[in-house]
């Protein structure tokens, strides 16, 4: 019976945490991708580009002022450029992919993984 070695057992064990981290949930984002919205802004400093005014809100004057403060406050930043517009980008970022697409590619890079990991394994035995 074939038992994978050293080796073996870390590819396998890195690329199924790999999966596990990148695996997105039905309805939020990977925990890779939540990593990289707190990495970058872990004190939860920077501001976060307003969604738009509801209908019912654009007669508020105190509404439209505070939320034009916050979107103020936000495009100075992203002019700044550089690591700035970056990070203000990363913050809301989510996964590259369509969750069932992504969960797709990695079952595949799971199965193949384990298969070339299998095949090598018989070649050196």
């Amino acid at each position: 019976m074939w038992r994978p070695n050293n080796f073996q057992w870390w590819v396998l064990l890195i690329v199924a945490l790999l999966i596990v981290v990148v695996w997105p949930p039905r309805d939020d984002k990977s925990l890779a991708a939540k990593f990289v919205n707190w990495a970058v802004d872990p004190r939860n400093e920077l501001p976060v580009l307003p969604e738009q005014l509801p209908l019912g809100l654009g007669d508020d004057p105190g509404a439209v002022a505070a939320h034009d403060l916050r979107t103020q406050q936000y495009d100075a930043l992203y002019l700044k450029g550089g690591w700035t517009r970056k990070r203000l980008e990363l913050k809301v970022a989510g996964d590259p992919f369509n969750p069932a697409t992504e969960r797709q590619m990695l079952t595949a890079i799971a199965v193949v993984t384990a298969f070339l990991v299998w095949r090598v394994g018989r070649r050196t035995n």
